[in-house]
């Protein structure tokens, strides 16, 4: 298994319900500066006529993460899947891996004293058998799809398949699994994504994925019970 997330991002209407849905799976503290996910937002304008794009975002569950590379404990570390994962007790609050993250993805728990970040709600949905997030379920406009790279039937696998998508931060070389589908209207495609943002398809894309998993995956270590 290799878990990823493919953001269909022009769907994205802003409501929040999936920041909204992710604090209340996870318990994850109140406040804009704790989230696992969020919604970004770029606002520019072209000939005087304004716009506005939103970006969902969260962890990208590198396959190649600096975070686990530079945690002198090893409590950042990936588990079976390839869900990168924090274990509390072992975390010293050293924040390497706040500062390796391209992303900005994790933040300090105040309640666990601990860097946090998205598990794809492996402790709450996963670890039971169940093969949705909660960002996923409760999206109105079905953004978001969960699921498995190695299985290529699933959802997420086919509409890779059927659509040209785009990795942030690429040059950064983590091999992420968020995976942003480009935008069917050609204007808020050519708006939305940056000149230097490298578009590919799955046929393409998909040896760089298996490749990195070959590499990386003898350091996976077995799902906690």
């Amino acid at each position: 298994m290799n878990y990823a997330m493919v953001l269909n991002y022009q769907n994205c209407i802003n409501c929040r319900a999936c920041e909204v849905a992710c604090k209340e799976e996870n318990n994850v503290e109140l406040g804009a500066g704790k989230q696992r996910i969020w919604v970004a937002m770029n606002e520019d304008s072209f000939l005087g006529v304004p716009r506005v794009n939103f970006y969902p975002s969260q962890c990208n569950h590198c396959i190649d993460a600096p975070c686990v590379a530079v945690c002198p404990t090893e409590a950042s570390h990936i588990i079976d899947g390839g869900i990168v994962m924090v274990d509390y007790d072992k975390c010293i609050l050293c924040k390497g891996c706040m500062e390796a993250c391209p992303y900005d993805a994790r933040y300090v728990n105040d309640e666990k004293i601990a860097v946090d970040k998205c598990t794809f709600c492996y402790d709450t949905r996963i670890s039971k058998g169940e093969t949705t997030t909660a960002c996923q379920t409760t999206c109105p406009t079905k953004v978001r799809t969960f699921g498995d790279l190695d299985d290529p039937n699933s959802a997420i696998v086919k509409l890779l398949k059927e659509n040209k998508f785009y990795v942030l931060k690429e040059r950064e070389s983590t091999v992420p699994k968020l995976f942003y589908i480009v935008p069917q209207d050609k204007t808020y495609a050519r708006d939305s994504i940056g000149k230097d943002v490298e578009i590919h398809t799955w046929d393409e894309f998909k040896p760089v994925v298996e490749a990195a998993k070959e590499k990386r995956s003898k350091e996976w270590v077995k799902y906690k019970s």
